[in-house]
């Protein structure tokens, strides 16, 4: 017998129809003798239908009000599914963010988890409940009601977990797991087994949309099991757990990932002295744009080119800040380019395996895609080309790193 965090997204119980169905889902959890915890988000739509309703108000809500609303998407959910599970001779309480007392800092609507109390949760459990309690929320020291942000609900999920030193944390979409790449672009993509914590970050970070970059921060910062499941269809899905030693150099690479939100920026005709990086990046730092990918070319004449990449929604800002910057610094002009991709090859086995690098480029090269930038790190490489090279770059990393084939 173990004791089980169930996630259930909001396509997942979009529906009352849906809602059943998890319910009788969950129930057949239950009947096997496991303890159950579900955590679910709001209805598919909803959270955008509140927030449409407050933007109707007022363009600048005021964010302990926007939490108050947005968060009742979540309650409407824990009920009907309670509702459902009771229907079906399965005996259930149903539990908000400040219920359970999730403890958050007072970001209104970008809150951080700071403590659960999970007394409550462990007291319905030992009388055989199933507990359902509200994603994406919590409560301040204050008794304010908060929300999570992007990816709430899928934190909530691993931070019960975490809380009640749970066997497992799943989190059900409407995927079958974690693929090696999205298999919109590659038909013969395969879904992993098993993937580390290290690599499914690197995965989230690059442009995999399976799960939210803070939810696998707190799974590996406690160790806390993670499997991907389909809502809709049965299967083993995907277990996202620490490294095994044992197989760490198999395979090379577990998976691609892309992002075709990219812009570059470069600085051209740089002075090459002491501190102009931070004259360059500072301001735009300071505009709240993201920066990923820096690349910084010396020339013989004691002037540089300085290029990085930001999202394409910050590219005009960001342009146009560096127009100022550039006349300040005495650099010779800045070219921009929104029209790029990035494209990973991510895997732990890198750490033990020569030339990945080579391979890469060798792919990429036979098929006439022009390499911009290349960033590294232990277990990713990263590389910037012409947008319209994505699906085929994908393609043809795919079958260099023989990724459709099983490890045996």
């Amino acid at each position: 017998m173990s004791l089980i965090v169930q996630k259930f997204g909001g396509t997942s119980v979009g529906t009352t129809e849906r809602i059943q169905n998890v319910a009788k889902k969950v129930k057949k959890f239950r009947d096997e003798g496991h303890d159950i915890v579900v955590v679910v988000s709001a209805m598919s739509g909803e959270t955008n239908r509140l927030i449409g309703l407050a933007n109707s108000i007022t363009e600048e809500p005021d964010g302990r009000e926007l939490d108050v609303l947005v968060s009742t998407g979540e309650q409407v959910t824990i009920a009907l599914l309670c509702m459902a599970l009771q229907k079906i001779g399965c005996e259930a309480r149903s539990y908000t963010g400040g219920q359970v007392r999730i403890l958050t800092d007072s970001a209104f609507t970008k809150a951080r988890i700071l403590d659960i109390d999970g007394q409550r949760m462990r007291d319905d459990l030992a009388k055989g409940r199933v507990v359902v309690v509200a994603g994406f929320q919590g409560e301040d020291e204050a008794g304010n009601i908060t929300t999570l942000g992007r990816g709430g609900s899928d934190t909530t999920g691993v931070a019960l977990a975490a809380a009640l030193k749970a066997d497992e944390c799943q989190i059900y979409t409407d995927v079958d797991g974690v693929y090696t790449t999205d298999p919109r672009v590659v038909d013969d993509a395969r879904r992993l087994d098993k993937i580390t914590f290290e690599e499914m970050l690197e995965m989230a970070s690059l442009g995999s949309k399976v799960l939210q970059i803070r939810s696998v921060e707190f799974a590996g910062k406690y160790n806390v099991p993670l499997r991907v499941l389909s809502s809709f269809e049965d299967g083993p899905g995907t277990l996202i757990t620490t490294e095994d030693i044992e197989n760490m150099e198999q395979p090379i690479v577990s998976g691609i990932a892309f992002n075709r939100d990219e812009a570059k920026l470069t600085v051209a005709g740089v002075p090459d002295v002491p501190g102009i990086a931070s004259k360059i990046l500072t301001p735009v730092s300071d505009a709240n744009i993201e920066v990923d990918m820096i690349v910084q070319n010396v020339g013989v004449d004691n002037r540089t080119d300085f290029t990085f990449t930001v999202h394409r929604n910050e590219f005009k800002k960001a342009q146009a800040i560096l127009a100022g910057v550039a006349s300040e610094i005495g650099a010779r002009e800045v070219i921009g380019d929104s029209k790029i991709c990035k494209v990973s090859i991510v895997g732990v086995g890198m750490r033990s395996h020569a030339g990945v690098a080579s391979r890469m480029f060798k792919a990429l090269s036979a098929d006439g895609i022009n390499i911009q930038m290349i960033s590294t790190s232990e277990i990713k490489i990263s590389v910037v080309i012409d947008e319209k090279y994505l699906e085929l770059a994908v393609r043809s990393l795919h079958t260099a790193f023989e990724l459709s084939e099983k490890p045996a």
